[in-house]
C-alpha cells in the first residue's frame, strides 16, 4: 500500500470560525468539504508544501512560524494510505479566494458536523471542536 503524504490546515478568523473548501466535480472525492492544503511533493516539508497550497489554491501568504500542528489523521483508502498533519494557522496575508473554481466557506467547527466530509478529516472535527 502506497503511503500518501498531505499536509492540511485549519485557517481560524478573528470569530473562531475554521475555511473549509469544496473539493471540484473533476476529482476524487467532489463535492466533499475538506481542510485546505494538498500533497507534499519530493524535497517539501509538511510546512512548506502547505504555503505553497495555500498560495496556489487561495492567494493567500502565511509563514512557517504562524503554523502550528494541531492534529493528523491516519486514514486507508482503497489505493493508498494517507497521513495527514492538520496545522492551526491565524495569520496570513490576503484574502483566500478559490483559484481554482473551488467554494470556501467559514465554518464553526460546532457546525462542521452538518458538511460531508473526506473519511479521513472526520476524527479532526472533535479535536478542533475542544481546542477552539
Amino acid at each position: 500500500m502506497n503511503l500518501l503524504l498531505v499536509s492540511a490546515v485549519a485557517l481560524i478568523d478573528a470569530d473562531g470560525r475554521v475555511l473549509l473548501s469544496q473539493r471540484p466535480e473533476d476529482k476524487p472525492l467532489a463535492g466533499l468539504w475538506e481542510f485546505p492544503g494538498g500533497k507534499v511533493e519530493r524535497g517539501e516539508t509538511p510546512e512548506a508544501a502547505l504555503m505553497r497550497e495555500l498560495r496556489e489554491e487561495l492567494g493567500v501568504e502565511t509563514w512557517q512560524s504562524c503554523l502550528a500542528p494541531l492534529a493528523f489523521a491516519s486514514h486507508e483508502y482503497e489505493h493508498f494510505h494517507l497521513l495527514m498533519p492538520l496545522f492551526a494557522c491565524r495569520r496570513w496575508q490576503g484574502q483566500p479566494h478559490g483559484r481554482e473554481g473551488q467554494t470556501l466557506r467559514w465554518v464553526r467547527p460546532t457546525d462542521m458536523s452538518g458538511y460531508a466530509m473526506p473519511p479521513a478529516d472526520l476524527p479532526l472535527i472533535p479535536i478542533l471542536r475542544d481546542w477552539l
